[in-house]
């Protein structure tokens, strides 16, 4: 996680350029379906790991929290954050996640949008969750899904004329460091097994509400044609567990 592309101007520039960042969360296929899972955010204090633009920020506090730390270790998506969605109760930090260090039972709600592939120590982040969280409180998260992050390049497999063929899955059951391209820049991710991803949630003693492995919506089937694509494979896996 303590790799930054993100502050590079050339990757951001193409950061900039993706849906999700130019419309906020309407702009992200898997928004249709994280949204049901989220808790309700009324008087709560909320954490945001891996912030980005803060739209999950602007989210919270839309809905009635009293309270969100946004949490990122670029400068770029922070400053960014701060001009576009600086809202009244947000507060935005610069820190790696492995570098945080809260007192316990301070949030109501820890959230992750597409972060925690990059943590190497997923096992220690989730152990400080949960010491974070007050009792009952909830954890939801989104990630690459296994499938997607397994062999590593990230890219279909195509036939002599371009066509795409399949998905390609390969070391699934061998974990750890995956050096893939995304947005044109080589980037180290972390690929672990579903099995790895909820053994680690239980054995922490988290209760695991719902586990998702989102579609994209019919609007965006019909608005985007190349979101049918996104029905050959699951690129990404939700989930929701309480403390």
């Amino acid at each position: 996680m303590k790799e930054n592309k993100y502050d590079n101007p050339a990757f951001f520039d193409q950061y900039e350029k993706m849906l999700r960042s130019q419309i906020g969360l309407e702009g992200a296929g898997e928004w249709h379906t994280l949204k049901h899972m989220l808790p309700d955010f009324q008087g709560k204090n909320i954490l945001d790991l891996g912030c980005g633009f803060g739209w999950h920020c602007r989210y919270a506090i839309e809905n009635g929290a009293q309270s969100v730390i946004g949490v990122d270790l670029s400068e770029r998506m922070l400053s960014k954050a701060k001009e576009i969605n600086n809202l009244e109760g947000i507060h935005y930090e610069r820190k790696a996640l492995e570098d945080l260090d809260y007192p316990a039972e301070k949030f109501d709600v820890i959230l992750s949008s597409l972060t925690l592939h990059y943590v190497k120590s997923f096992d220690t982040l989730v152990r400080n969750i949960y010491q974070w969280l007050i009792p009952g409180g909830s954890f939801i998260f989104s990630v690459e899904h296994p499938v997607f992050t397994a062999e590593g390049g990230q890219d279909w497999i195509y036939d002599k004329s371009g066509e795409k063929i399949s998905w390609p899955v390969d070391r699934y059951f061998v974990e750890g460091k995956r050096n893939t391209t995304f947005l044109g820049e080589n980037v180290i991710k972390y690929h672990r097994t579903l099995t790895s991803y909820l053994n680690t949630l239980l054995k922490q003693s988290f209760i695991i509400k719902e586990v998702i492995e989102p579609e994209p919506s019919q609007e965006m089937l019909k608005e985007i044609p190349e979101m049918k694509e996104e029905l050959r494979r699951p690129m990404m896996l939700l989930i929701s567990v309480e403390k």
